[in-house]
């Protein structure tokens, strides 16, 4: 048996067609989300799987249906040397049934190279790769002297934080990595956060009643509840130019920092004065910046801007942020990621990249939002290291590339090795 990590990573390469099998294991496991509560069979796999390869697994329920599961290897000096966290979601993007798919979204195909399948990409190959990592150090005898902690966590793709519900279930670590898509870069992210304004009136009126109403020139205070949304609408673009022009951040474009009114809702007949609107709005902003700050800014902005019209100034918007399912509750929220490039954990991935790949490593930003952020939310200082790229991320035909997949095998098993090497 191979007893050193070089020997380890050369048997990555030689077994390779394992790697693809087991990849292929879990993208039979249909867990899609929406509509969710759908992984129970495939949490039960890795929890067996993990317990196989020496670890104390804990699985419960987040949702009926949709356990987390995190396993735990126990370092053999843990009071001396750092503790890892490998965490990644084993929820899937939602699939439509007139999708054209190769074989079938959960039926995957190995051709020219890839793997085809829904979460090749986003995010089962990078959940693969770090079994496979798991399974040789098992099978090697390797014993860290650090704590090693898996996580295998359920609702990402909808919103449902089970990476959050492993933080409230008391997990930490000196260093988290996030096996999600990054295409090999070491990645932090901006963060996301959905919110619901109300504009809501005390009473109702007729529909007849319009020709007197103040905005039509009549003495009746009374307005529109949808009219008065388009105000606070405005007002959301004139704050979102504001950002784009005097907020930045590196390795972002200009005004990546948005405010999307994304659905909106309101009225309740044709004869009725509508006398309730509700905008569901989503922000993007960047990753030196908090959700509880970026929805501060906005509500003090169009407080500002419902006091500046006569109406609003007495009816008032209510906002609501955040939520905990865009299934269960229509909200979601995903916390920023800064990553630290000088910290001893980007360090030592950084050099586990170069060299087994021999290759710059590359440490930007992610255009989109993981649960790596509930781990910088939690104090745990994390990155974002995964193979699979966005372009196939969600998409019909989802495909990873079988040579990315063994690289980063490689690397994550490297890594895992080293961070569990080093000492406090």
């Amino acid at each position: 048996m191979p007893n050193t990590i070089d020997e380890l990573i050369k048997q990555v390469e030689a077994r390779q067609d394992e790697l693809v099998q087991l990849l292929e294991r879990l993208i039979r496991f249909p867990t899609p989300a929406p509509p969710a509560r759908n992984t129970d069979e495939a949490q039960r796999f890795i929890a067996s799987f993990l317990q196989d390869n020496g670890f104390t697994v804990d699985k419960w329920d987040v949702y009926p249906g949709d356990p987390n599961v995190a396993g735990v290897l126990k370092g053999s000096h843990p009071e001396h040397y750092k503790s890892l966290i490998v965490n990644g979601h084993i929820d899937v993007a939602e699939v439509s049934e007139d999708e054209a798919w190769e074989q079938g979204p959960f039926t995957p195909v190995v051709t020219d190279g890839v793997i085809i399948g829904r979460g090749a990409a986003d995010m089962k190959g990078g959940m693969a790769g770090a079994l496979f990592a798991v399974q040789l150090l098992h099978e090697a005898g390797i014993h860290l002297p650090g704590d090693l902690i898996f996580q295998s966590v359920i609702g990402e793709e909808v919103g449902e934080a089970g990476t959050l519900e492993c933080c409230k279930r008391g997990y930490t670590a000196d260093f988290a990595v996030v096996v999600d898509s990054s295409d090999l870069h070491i990645q932090g992210q901006g963060g996301v956060i959905t919110g619901w304004i109300t504009v809501k009136s005390s009473q109702t009126h007729h529909d007849a009643t319009r020709k007197s109403m103040i905005h039509a020139g009549g003495k009746r205070f009374a307005a529109s509840a949808i009219e008065k949304m388009m105000r606070i609408i405005q007002g959301l673009q004139e704050l979102e130019r504001h950002w784009a022009v005097m907020k930045s951040y590196p390795g972002y474009e200009p005004g990546t920092n948005t405010i999307n009114p994304a659905v909106i809702e309101g009225g309740r007949h044709a004869a009725f004065i509508a006398d309730e609107c509700r905008l569901w709005i989503t922000v993007h902003f960047y990753p030196n910046e908090t959700y509880e700050q970026v929805a501060q800014e906005i509500e003090e902005h169009i407080r500002q801007v419902a006091a500046a019209d006569v109406w609003l100034r007495e009816n008032p918007p209510r906002f609501e942020w955040g939520g905990s399912s865009m299934i269960e509750d229509r909200g979601e929220i995903f916390p920023s990621l800064e990553v630290d490039p000088d910290h001893p954990g980007v360090q030592t991935l950084k050099r586990s990249h170069e060299g087994v790949l021999r290759m710059p490593a590359v440490v930007d930003v992610s255009p989109t939002v993981t649960d790596g952020g509930w781990f910088g939310h939690a104090g745990i200082p994390a990155a974002i290291y995964g193979p699979g790229d966005l372009h196939n991320a969600h998409s019909v035909n989802e495909q990873l590339s079988v040579r990315q997949l063994v690289d980063y095998t490689k690397v994550i098993l490297k890594f895992i090795y080293e961070w569990g090497h080093t000492k406090k």
